[in-house]
């Protein structure tokens, strides 16, 4: 593939199950945990610490009300698109459209800070034009998920809380077995911020 692949991080998600345990001022993709490399870095940071130095290309999508994790993108290289909406799908369609003229693009949680760097470069490389790479442990699938760039029109016109889901019946599925727990692996309440 000619054109590179693009990480769009999705860090819109207010993460509603996580504050009605911790408090409904804890964001969780600030809140510590412990990174498969025993570092103590926030949610959002340990995402951003997993993507491959390859992927150059990189969006993280969010709302405007954190700073925070706007920041530690731009530290990581990430150019920001600020949404209004907290929905997945209106997250997808801004961040593709903010770089649209990739080869395809890999849809990151923000929430998901287990992802070994090895599994995520294990998915982009089975990104093509007119396929989805979507990781599979123990016979579930998982994130991230890569698209090629066949996708681009129909991940822009997702909109709500809808994901992409429903693109993966217009394309050939590529399941990526992994030996990586931490595909499925994402915090949506206090507890799951340690890993195992």
């Amino acid at each position: 593939m000619s054109e590179p692949i693009g990480v769009i991080v999705l860090a819109a998600g207010q993460g509603s199950r996580f504050r009605q345990v911790a408090g409904a001022e804890k964001d969780k993709l600030l809140a510590d945990c412990v990174g498969r490399d025993g570092a103590v870095r926030s949610v959002i940071e340990q995402v951003l610490v997993n993507l491959p130095a390859t992927l150059e290309k990189r969006v993280l999508v969010t709302t405007a009300d954190r700073p925070q994790v706007i920041r530690m993108a731009k530290a990581y290289g990430c150019a920001i698109v600020l949404i209004e909406s907290t929905g997945m799908g209106d997250s997808i369609a801004a961040g593709v459209a903010a770089c649209g003229e990739l080869g395809g693009w890999l849809m990151v949680l923000g929430d998901m800070p287990f992802v070994l760097p090895s599994t995520i470069e294990q998915i982009v490389v089975q990104v093509a034009e007119d396929g989805i790479s979507v990781p599979v442990h123990d016979g579930d699938y998982g994130h991230p998920v890569g698209f090629g760039c066949s996708f681009g029109p129909g991940l822009m016109a997702l909109s709500g809380d809808r994901g992409a889901k429903p693109l993966f019946a217009q394309g050939r599925v590529v399941e990526v077995s992994v030996d990586d727990p931490g595909v499925l692996w994402d915090v949506d309440v206090p507890e799951k911020l340690v890993f195992g």
